[in-house]
């Protein structure tokens, strides 16, 4: 099985359990089911002398980065030496210097260096079949360095009038079927994006159908947005449960309630869960489930959407149901002071309570997580 992934979220707020809570690394560690390394790898990040761990990784990442600049402006002060006022030539002995000196060597490289187009000088180095496949290679390589050495801004009528003064036999409308073949464009000036009118979302069907009772883990998950009030404002919880155990493998919080607070949480579930076969996701018709990036996230993780019946809260009752009871046992009669305060305690109740120790009655009054390694244990004795 690959290793879990966990989202730079989570990695924050299992740092906070330990720095702010107060509990040892172990604990924390065994109850979000990570490895003690990982969270120490975390402490070191995000913990109370992350901006140490920060600057000397910085400044290792910054000599590495001076060696590797000092390594290629020798290599480069080097070959230029060794061409000899190349740059003042013509292209073709520029394209032959760099044919002689390429081994060992990136090619684009020495092109930029040289000031030529790859491209250019790939088409000046294939020997074509045909005098016609000939002529195209190299105009076609013309009329890329040519708008190479323009900067990227000339279009086809400026390319012509190169082509010509070159002494190039070619019609204006060759430079240009040439040019848009190889997608070379002018700029032009600055113009301000239009929005895209969506087009009309199309609702699946309800295929879980209620079906809240599953033999094993990852046959349906069911998804669901929730809002917790602070004295900052609104913040909103979207989660992803697993309806074998009931676990929350998926979690985002944000302070505004768009498609990417329901993107972050099943990509969360995702990560840790890394599901094999097809999974139904079960959630309402709210646009931020009936969104293209929804459904496309979907389709190439192979998950399978499903969609209560709209305005019926009972299709979707397990997940109302952890609402009601992460409203009732920690959230009742709280108002948190900031969103990131609010942010630390529903991680805390999820991941260090929830997820690890309450005992449903669904699951034999075991928790999700101890339910789980319960199931995974009868399968190795088989």
């Amino acid at each position: 099985m690959s290793s879990k992934r966990y989202p730079e979220e989570f990695k924050i707020e299992a740092v906070r359990q330990v720095v702010e809570r107060g509990y040892p690394v172990a604990e924390v560690a065994s109850r979000l089911d990570v490895t003690t390394h990982s969270l120490y790898a975390w402490l070191k990040k995000y913990g109370p002398e992350a901006d140490k761990h920060q600057a000397k990784a910085d400044e290792q990442a910054e000599l590495k980065r001076l060696r590797k600049e000092l390594a290629r402006v020798t290599e480069e002060r080097d070959l230029l030496k060794k061409a000899g006022g190349i740059l003042r030539k013509t292209v073709r002995l520029r394209y032959a210097f760099i044919r002689d000196n390429q081994e060992g060597r990136s090619v684009r490289k020495l092109c930029r260096l040289f000031n030529v187009h790859p491209s250019g000088y790939y088409a000046w180095l294939k020997q074509s079949t045909s005098a016609s496949q000939k002529r195209d290679q190299r105009q076609s390589g013309l009329i890329k360095q040519f708008w190479l050495e323009s900067g990227g801004v000339y279009g086809y009528r400026k390319i012509f009038a190169d082509m010509q003064e070159m002494g190039e036999s070619i019609g204006i409308n060759r430079v240009h079927k040439l040019m848009k073949q190889h997608k070379l464009k002018a700029q032009v000036g600055y113009r301000k994006p239009r929005q895209k009118r969506d087009t009309a979302h199309v609702v699946v069907p309800n295929t879980l159908n209620r079906t809240f009772e599953q033999s094993s883990p990852n046959q349906a998950w069911v998804t669901d947005i929730t809002f917790i009030k602070t004295y900052e404002g609104w913040l909103f919880l979207a989660v992803v449960i697993d309806l074998f155990s009931r676990r929350v493998i998926g979690w985002s919080m944000r302070s505004n309630i768009t498609k990417e607070l329901v993107l972050d949480a099943i990509l969360m579930a995702v990560w840790k869960r890394n599901p094999k076969d097809n999974v139904i996701v079960h959630s309402d018709q709210g646009s931020q489930y009936t969104s293209h990036d929804w459904n496309h996230f979907l389709k190439v993780n192979g998950l399978e959407g499903s969609m209560s019946r709209r305005g019926n809260c009972h299709d979707n009752a397990v997940a109302e149901s952890f609402f009601q009871l992460l409203k009732r046992e920690r959230i009742k009669r709280r108002v948190y002071k900031t969103r990131d305060e609010a942010k630390q305690d529903i991680f805390n109740y999820i991941e260090m309570f929830y997820n690890s120790k309450r005992r449903h009655s669904n699951n034999q009054k075991l928790s999700p997580a101890e339910y789980e390694k319960r199931y995974e244990m009868r399968l190795e004795s088989v």
